[in-house]
């Protein structure tokens, strides 16, 4: 990994021992070398996707042809192009 990523190996061990954090930088090179996104690492799996319900929806969703993926996209895109306004209003709002 420390010759993939251009970094000593007792710089891994660092890392791993959580004596230093890696920079955006080398967290990229990170999830190139394991084919794997940044969020992968950084986040827990439960931090960053859907809630179960949507998770299953999504997974449901994979599983269409092509086209029909794309008008659900377009669903999902104006929804969230409608909803979205109403949710900085409200932190506006309050704050």
């Amino acid at each position: 990994m420390a010759g993939a990523i251009g970094v000593h190996v007792n710089q891994i061990r660092r890392y791993e021992a959580g004596a230093t954090q890696p920079s955006l930088e080398t967290l990229k090179k990170i999830a190139v070398a394991m084919s794997i996104t940044i969020d992968s690492l950084v986040f827990e799996e439960v931090e960053r996707g859907p809630d179960d319900p949507l998770r299953l929806q999504f997974e449901a969703i994979s599983q269409l042809p092509t086209e029909e993926k794309e008008i659900v996209k377009e669903l999902l895109d104006g929804m969230i192009i409608k909803y979205q306004p109403r949710r900085w209003d409200t932190k506006r709002q309050i704050s």
